[in-house]
Parts: structure tokens; sequence; C-alpha cells
């Protein structure tokens, strides 16, 4: 029996194509999504691999405008599309746009089970203004269930005091085949990619937007405090763009000796090659409801220092085993972890083996059925 499930979501994300293209394989789900845009092209540069969609979607007309630190987007036909889909299952990919409350109330107008994609943890620095945990809480109160990537965000929902029964577990994922695949490629010309981007024989790498709460000024303030000897054999190369490059770059400028380099933002084909070549990758985050870097990373087999705010946290990083996490501003301790990873080239390489073996369980395929056990256990079936 298949059940209709309508996933409503903000922008067609390169990320998200394989997981939906999994989902659409299963025999129970008769998959359509609903973008409430393309991209979001102030903050996304990515190419969108459209040749690789594999399943039913639709883009709504929409008008973005981004007020302060707000991004408002705004969305004609929402309950005509809904209708149109005719949804067994609606699974919305957040709630804080207007389309979300939208499609909420006409689930529930229309008796139709409204699950939420939940992704905020409780580890999270950011404080949210009164109106908008208020306005959150009462979402939370009106969903049928909830899906979510992992611990830390099981942990927010119990917080939340939410009914357990109704939370279902898809773990966040990336293609990890791709990644593992373009990883392997660029290590066997290794040379070459070295020479074309002019990378560092040994570098630590940050992939992710160049803004304040990833953590990038700490980042560089631990490769600063870091021995000279160390420093003149192993670089720190930022891939991304945002904010405060600038500002990030003008600090870098007076670390010496060492290297610091500013790749600027680089597509998925790209970063496979900056993770193939590094010796591990840091996200000393301190407000990322998860971190898909890091799964990357471990696709591609390196180690990971990971801070503990960032939701992967829990679910990806075994202490020890495939990386390190430490605590969010603690410039001290995230030098050491550097230090600890750049002197012992065995324990890099035990890592990333380790870190392969586990991400194998976070891929495509086991989000796609987690969601699948969701639409399984609720809606009606259609023929």
């Amino acid at each position: 029996m298949r059940r209709r499930l309508v996933i409503l979501t903000e922008i067609v994300s390169p990320y998200r194509i394989p997981l939906f293209n999994a989902l659409a394989q299963h025999a129970e789900v008769d998959l359509h999504v609903i973008f409430l845009a393309e991209t979001d092209p102030d903050l996304r540069q990515w190419r969108i691999p459209k040749e690789e969609i594999k399943f039913a979607h639709q883009v709504l007309p929409s008008w973005r405008r981004r007020v302060g630190r707000y991004n408002a987007l705004l969305n004609r036909g929402v309950s005509r599309a809904l209708a149109k889909a005719a949804p067994d299952v609606i699974l919305c990919g957040g709630y804080n746009y207007v389309a979300s409350w939208q499609s909420l109330l006409w689930a529930r107008a229309h008796h139709i089970p409204f699950f939420l994609w939940s992704e905020s943890n409780v580890q999270d620095q950011r404080r949210g203004h009164a109106l908008v945990e208020f306005l959150k809480t009462r979402f939370l109160s009106k969903c049928s269930g909830f899906v979510v990537p992992g611990r830390s965000a099981l942990e927010y929902l119990r917080v939340h005091k939410v009914n357990e029964g109704a939370v279902f577990v898809a773990p966040n994922a990336v293609d990890n085949n791709f990644f593992t695949a373009a990883a392997a490629a660029a290590r066997q010309d290794a040379a070459r990619w070295r020479r074309e981007l002019v990378l560092p024989g040994r570098y630590f790498v940050f992939v992710g937007r160049l803004v304040r709460e990833k953590g990038v000024f700490e980042l560089l303030a631990a490769y600063a405090k870091l021995d000279e000897s160390l420093r003149r054999q192993v670089g720190l190369v930022f891939v991304g763009d945002g904010a405060v490059r600038a500002q990030l770059e003008l600090q870098a400028a007076s670390v010496a000796p060492g290297v610091v380099q500013f790749a600027g933002f680089a597509q998925r084909e790209q970063l496979a090659i900056y993770y193939a070549l590094a010796e591990m990758v840091i996200l000393p985050t301190y407000t990322d409801t998860w971190g898909l870097v890091v799964n990357e990373a471990m696709a591609c087999g390196l180690p990971v220092i990971v801070s503990q705010i960032a939701g992967c946290a829990a679910d990806l990083v075994k202490e020890n085993w495939d990386g390190l996490l430490v605590a969010p501003r603690d410039v001290a301790a995230l030098t050491s972890a550097m230090r600890t990873l750049a002197d012992q080239p065995e324990l890099r390489t035990t890592m990333g083996a380790n870190s392969m073996q586990h991400i194998a369980h976070y891929s495509p395929k086991e989000w796609s059925a987690g969601v699948a056990r969701m639409v399984q256990a609720v809606g009606g079936a259609r023929d």
C-alpha cells in the first residue's frame, strides 16, 4: 500500500536531493516535494544539479526579503498546491515561514497528519526572542509528530514534553558514495590538485560559511597558538565565504609563521578535493543544528574535531575513536586537539578509517528508511 507523502521544505538543496531520491524509491511511499523557493541567493552559491532530481516536485512562487537577521519568505498558492497534491501525510521542514503555518492550518482543517522535521537542539547557544520561542512552542504543540536527525534533536523535543511515541529518527545524511569516490580520485592525483588549488603540503580544513557563529575566529586564534614548528609544517585552509571573511583575512595576515589560506566558496565536486588532501576537518561552531560538513568529511575518511554544541556531535563523534570534541569558544582546548591529531599520523589514519565505518550508517538509504517508517505508521492508503 502506498501512502502519499508531501514534504514542504525551503529550497532545492543539493544535499537533500540524494535523500529525496532514495525516499522516492520506497514502494510504500508516493513522494511529492513542495519547495518554497529554488534557492536563497544571499546565502547560497551552490549549483543546483536539477538533472539529478528523480522525484515529483514543484517550486512555489515566492517573495524574499532579509530584515535584519531574519529571513522573510512569502509564498503564493500554498493551500492550492497542498490540495492538488492530496497528501496522506505532510512532513514540514521548519516552523519559521508563513508557509509552514499555512500548511499546518491546512492539514488540521483537512484532518491530515502533520509532522515536523525538527533539528533544534538544547545545546545550541543561540538565544531566541521570547515571541519566537512562544510561537515555536505553539507550533510544536499542534504537530501530529516529529522526524529528527539524531539524539540532540530528540532531547530537545523531550524538553518540550512531546509524545515520544510520535517521534521517528531519520539519521541526517549526505551522499556518502559520492564523497568517498571523489576523495579517492583526488588522492590519486594529489600533486596536481595541490598545484592547481595552491594548497599547503599539510593542512587543517574548515568548510562552511564564514560567519562569527561558526567559531572561525576561535579557530584562527587556536591555530596561532600552535607551536611555531608545527605551524611551519601545517597550514589552515578556510573553504567558504561569508560576512566576516575580510576581517578574518586581516587577522590571519598577522599569523607568522604559518600559512592561512582562503579558498572561497567551493561546489561539492571541489569540496571533496579539499577534504581528501586535508589531515582533519574542524567545526568549532557554537550554533549548528547539525553540521553536514562533518558527514562529508567522514565519508572522505577524515578524523574530525567538532564543537560539543553541534547537533551532529552526539551521533557522529565518538571521542578518541573517530574524532575529538571541544567546548565552543574554548581556544586552548581547540589548540590542544589540533596539536594532538597533527602530531600523531597513525592516530589520524585510524580515526579516518573509523570515520568511514561509522558514517556508513548515516546514508540516504538510512534517512529514507526512517521517514518511510513514519509514513507507514500514519495516514491512509492510496491505490
